[in-house]
């Protein structure tokens, strides 16, 4: 009754004195008769740790760790041993919507980072709850037995389509640097020689001003879509898709390469999908996809290497009937996340038995394979030569990515995949003179060759991502010793630019370098391998000269390879810094992959392509990790 005499400003005078009270401890809120204690009836420390919604946990922050040093001593680390393999580990996983937001409207490019992107993860807490005998491996990985009866590629989803639904953010958008404004400004150069002079050809020819075709599909547009989703560039992108939604048109009497049109092509249109949530995309990739079929149409199930995807036939070579190892083994997850999409089983199920059935052939050498592969027999051919260079390399990055993708269930890749190091440390690493340099060669017919192709420098980045994935600790050790003799590769060169292929010197010779150029391998294609390993080494160590060497290297790509008038060339000569020689040709690759790795490179956004979440095809188009059903 008193309280209703007051008015209404001495009533809001007791108030704030009574909470003033509350904040400071003298008195709680519980402890106060009416109308104030219907104010809470909670503490302020239980208000603190209650969910903002009720019946929900707090969703977890980042998987990953800031970036920090990486110790390779595993000492640190008791769980790991450098003397054996893990136990064929899986992770369990919160399940993760992997719609991406697209550019901010609101934000200009120039002050803030509008291509930062958020992967809405809903809370799967009585999952959580039920993680028994998980052993803590390197840097955080969480793992456990296989529990599972049988393998993902049984388990085929119901088509998926990314949540229209946006995880807003906890933290502030991470604002873009100058290095990655020069990427920017790299790519829009790049991007506009194109527009202006191949617009819906495969390829620029930036110094006669025209284009190259190789499939007549648009590859350079389609290889740079999600490139240009995550550097935000919002006009260009909306620009290509209106060409993908109106000329894109597969149904064309035309030959294309398999694992080239699968990693391009079918991978850009899936990681766009993802990244954008838009389903022409999807649309378009299911449509490529099934006209890639008939190459599998072999009586080993070992795909020809050629499809006509008007006809729909299929053929080798016209000169064998051998396809190449790393082609037919590294079109895995591509086809793979295309069933788990569409849920339709074909796709998945014809890459897997070709994995299968490498699983089980002979011909290998401690891991290692012959770099190619019969359609009729299923056999290899061309046995006792073994490289990581070009028809091989991806085998190796594919074995470990599928085990990722699939939520590291799939023993035998794993197995593969490990065997398959192991060959490379006891036939094929050797060290240089006179730095000393870790380098990968090759074995022919018993003979040890010096010669590392500029391919091989993915391997660094491969190998720090399984060391991510838990597996074990020499794996990094000998990433950052590859990734210094990547980058000497450069270093040791007159333009700064690395040449397709290197020998190596094994004997300390007075006025000689670790690094030799053969004339017919002083060439430079714009490749993106190096830049991609200095990414991972980044991502997970946080050391800033892997950011530096990447800079020296987008610099030297600026002074010898930019045309004026628009697009990148590759070089002839990268021993010749007065005259590189222009070859006129700007690899799709450039723009998928190398200028992409460059800008995730510069960044210090975490969450930006998050690598707990994704993995990438081996052109560069992230797809997501999977999660259990």
């Amino acid at each position: 009754k008193k309280w209703k005499q007051l008015s209404r400003l001495q009533r809001s005078i007791i108030l704030f004195l009574f909470a003033f009270l509350a904040v400071c401890g003298v008195i709680s809120y519980t402890s106060m008769e009416e109308p104030w204690k219907s104010l809470t009836n909670k503490s302020l420390d239980e208000q603190r740790t209650e969910p903002e919604i009720p019946g929900l946990k707090l969703v977890n922050p980042a998987v990953l760790p800031a970036p920090q040093k990486a110790v390779a001593n595993t000492g640190d680390y008791p769980e790991l041993s450098t003397q054996k393999q893990p136990k064929l580990p899986h992770v369990r996983r919160s399940t993760s919507d992997l719609h991406i937001k697209p550019p901010r409207r609101d934000v200009r490019l120039k002050t803030q980072h509008d291509a930062r992107r958020t992967v809405e993860e809903p809370v799967q807490a009585d999952k959580e709850k039920k993680m028994e005998k998980t052993v803590i491996s390197w840097r955080g990985a969480v793992i456990e037995p296989d529990q599972s009866t049988e393998p993902p590629s049984s388990k085929i989803k119901e088509p998926e389509k990314p949540s229209s639904v946006e995880a807003e953010a906890q933290k502030e958008p991470v604002p873009i640097n100058e290095r990655q404004m020069a990427v920017i400004e790299a790519f829009r150069h790049a991007w506009k020689g194109y527009k202006d002079f191949a617009w819906g050809h495969d390829e620029l020819k930036p110094l006669s001003k025209s284009y190259s075709e190789w499939f007549g599909l648009g590859l350079t547009l389609i290889d740079a879509l999600d490139t240009m989703w995550i550097l935000g560039l919002k006009e260009e992108f909306e620009e290509a898709r209106k060409w993908v939604a109106n000329d894109l048109v597969f149904d064309k009497n035309v030959d294309v390469n398999l694992f080239e049109s699968t990693i391009r092509i079918l991978g850009g249109l899936l990681s766009t999908y993802h990244l954008s949530g838009d389903s022409l995309f999807l649309e378009k990739a299911k449509d490529i996809g099934n006209r890639l079929m008939p190459a599998f149409k072999t009586p080993s199930k070992i795909p020809y290497s050629d499809v006509n995807i008007g006809r729909g036939t299929a053929h080798p070579p016209r000169w064998t009937s051998d396809s190449t190892v790393a082609e037919v083994t590294s079109i895995q997850l591509e086809f793979r996340e295309l069933s788990r999409l569409t849920g339709d089983e074909k796709f998945q199920k014809a890459v897997d038995e070709v994995m299968k059935h490498v699983h089980t052939l002979s011909g290998k050498n401690d891991g290692l394979v012959p770099m190619f592969i019969n359609t009729n027999s299923g056999q290899f051919t061309h046995l006792s030569v073994y490289t990581l260079g070009a028809r091989a390399d991806s085998y190796y990055e594919y074995l470990l990515k599928q085990w990722i993708q699939g939520g590291k269930k799939e023993n035998e890749l794993l197995e593969d995949y490990m065997r398959a190091i192991e060959g490379v440390k006891k036939h094929l690493l050797q060290r240089s003179q006179p730095k000393k340099l870790t380098f990968v060669g090759e074995l022919a017919h018993g003979h040890f060759s010096a010669k590392m192709d500029h391919l091989v420098c993915f391997l660094p980045g491969t190998l720090a991502l399984g060391a991510h994935n838990g597996l074990t600790a020499d794996h990094m050790k000998l990433a950052e010793a590859l990734i210094e003799t990547c980058y000497q590769m450069y270093a040791q060169v007159e333009t700064g630019l690395s040449p397709e292929i290197v020998h190596f010197n094994l004997h300390a010779q007075k006025g000689h370098k670790d690094v030799e150029i053969k004339p017919a391998d002083r060439h430079n294609l714009l490749r993106p391998e190096t830049v991609e390993s200095l990414f991972y080494m980044y991502r997970f160590t946080g050391d800033k000269k892997y950011q530096d060497w990447g800079w020296e290297i987008l610099q030297n790509f600026n002074k010898y390879t930019r045309v004026p008038t628009g697009g990148y060339t590759s070089i002839n000569n990268v021993q010749n810094p007065s005259n590189p020689e222009p070859r006129d040709k700007m690899e799709s690759f450039f723009l998928g992959e190398t200028l992409k790795y460059m800008f995730l490179l510069f960044s210090d956004d975490i969450d930006l392509i998050n690598l707990d979440k994704y993995v990438f095809n081996t052109e560069a188009h992230p797809l997501p990790i999977w999660v259990p059903a």
